[in-house]
């Protein structure tokens, strides 16, 4: 869903900066995964229930996380991946699905002998954690969900018109030279065209499905997101075991995301600590 930036910078809700980071993966690589070269860092200690890091439409690891992962990674050995088509890791003949990417981070934690892992999506990256587990439970112990919809009627008004006007020269700069700078084979009209694609095709998830999902829940989003506050609302109470954090703010600058960052503004810390105190609750 972080292809909603474009739209959401073309109201001027959000400036296009760069992000930083000051944590270095202690080891990155490539694992074969439903036909893909899926690209993942690690970061932080060996110990702990891991965390999944699944960042947002047309980003990248750093775009998206960059601002929070030295405190998430501080104490708990944390895994960010790419996923089709975005960063590092390169497309396949096929369209973006939330399905998808989630079959394809179940199998991610295959290959790296991961058995259960706690799990954190922004944007794009939260619908396919929602799908992850819902289709894959054994493999989620919690789940952190920012900036996420499960109905096309929950989107703020005149969001999807923009969509179906959304191009690559509209993409911020910072996330299309992030995404042109790693991208093995660079096709940003491509990206954009399936990005939104992705979501003008969505087809309403049943409240049942948010229902099933009986981990604990911490749900998230910007009091001026891609979904409305009276959406957000109705997830919550479909989660059976949830808690709910609404940031003031556009979408993703409650993360520091590239897009939506304010270099003044300590929010980045401050929701990383509340993530982290919820993964830890039960210790």
């Amino acid at each position: 869903m972080k292809y909603l930036l474009w739209c959401l910078a073309m109201l001027g809700h959000v400036t296009a900066m760069a992000a930083t980071t000051d944590s270095i993966p202690v080891k990155s690589g490539y694992a074969d995964v439903n036909g893909l070269r899926m690209y993942y860092e690690v970061y932080g200690p060996d110990k702990g229930v891991p965390l999944l890091l699944l960042h947002g439409g047309g980003s990248t690891i750093q775009t998206t996380f960059g601002r929070v992962l030295p405190s998430l990674s501080s104490s708990r050995r944390v895994i960010a991946v790419e996923l089709q088509g975005h960063g590092h890791t390169a497309d396949r003949n096929t369209p973006f699905s939330f399905e998808q990417d989630a079959a394809d981070a179940a199998m991610l934690l295959d290959r790296l002998n991961v058995k259960q892992a706690d799990v954190m999506g922004f944007s794009n990256g939260g619908n396919a954690a929602m799908m992850l587990a819902a289709r894959h439970p054994e493999k989620v112990r919690r789940l952190v969900l920012a900036s996420v919809f499960y109905r096309r009627e929950g989107w703020v008004p005149g969001l999807e018109a923009m969509f179906r006007k959304a191009d690559a020269a509209g993409m911020p700069p910072v996330l299309r030279n992030a995404y042109e700078s790693t991208a093995p084979q660079p096709r940003t009209d491509t990206l954009v065209s399936k990005l939104m694609g992705r979501l003008l095709r969505f087809v309403d998830w049943k409240p049942d499905m948010l229902r099933s999902i009986t981990q604990p829940v911490l749900l998230m989003a910007g009091n001026h997101d891609v979904a409305t506050m009276a959406h957000t609302l109705e997830m919550y109470q479909l989660f059976p075991n949830a808690q709910l954090a609404i940031f003031p703010g556009a979408h993703g600058t409650y993360l520091g995301e590239a897009a939506a960052l304010d270099p003044n503004s300590n929010a980045p810390v401050r929701t990383a600590a509340m993530v982290v105190e919820f993964l830890n609750a039960d210790k």
